[in-house]
């Protein structure tokens, strides 16, 4: 099925109201749905044997910055029977307040297993919660750590339990471990792939 028949598709299913925007122009073209109604949607589509988006390829998180006010999570669908693609995102304002909630998106865990782990990175790194996900905690930071990562405007803490966390000049100068003075030294740090190996 092309990008149009799939918009048709759900617009036919679900009502024209689901669909917020359709870029068909965009180099990955994608659809911008109704957040409340993501998961319906996302059942529909891997459910019924036209469309049967069996494989959900990569979720991801996109912050479009404090000035625009707005978070995104883009979903790459895929049918292995079929062989079509289709991008789903939702849109969801940015809450960049303390005084404010951060900001959430039903969970789709339960119709692909695989967004398990994608969602709680996207929860980790970018603050943006899943409602009904059956584990909603950090993957990569650890448990107490402050911000998400990720934020356009997130600020590094200094200390995390007396360590100190920002590098400082010895990180950046000293490159990895066994590398020549003169690789480290060097201001550019520009090497052609047939780089001779240090001795």
């Amino acid at each position: 099925m092309s990008f149009e028949e799939l918009r048709d598709f759900i617009v036919d299913t679900f009502g024209t109201e689901v669909i917020l925007e359709a870029k068909a122009d965009n180099l990955q073209p994608y659809l911008l749905l109704q957040t409340e109604r993501l998961p319906e949607v996302c059942l529909e589509l891997h459910d019924n044997p036209l469309t049967y988006f069996d494989f959900l390829s990569c979720v991801t998180g996109i912050d479009n910055g404090p000035e625009a006010g707005t978070m995104e999570v883009a979903y790459n669908l895929y049918s292995i029977p079929h062989h079509h693609h289709l991008t789903l995102k939702v849109q969801v304002p940015r809450n960049n307040t303390p005084e404010q909630s951060i900001p959430d998106v039903p969970t789709v865990s339960h119709i692909w297993r695989t967004v398990d782990w994608h969602e709680r990175e996207i929860f980790d790194l970018l603050g943006i919660y899943f409602k009904d996900h059956p584990d909603m905690r950090r993957i990569l930071c650890a448990a107490d750590w402050e911000g998400h990562p990720l934020r356009k405007d997130y600020k590094l803490q200094d200390y995390y339990h007396g360590i100190k966390v920002p590098f400082d000049q010895h990180n950046i100068l000293n490159g990895f471990k066994g590398e020549p003075i003169s690789f480290t030294n060097k201001a550019d740090n520009e090497f052609g792939d047939k780089r001779e190996k240090p001795e």
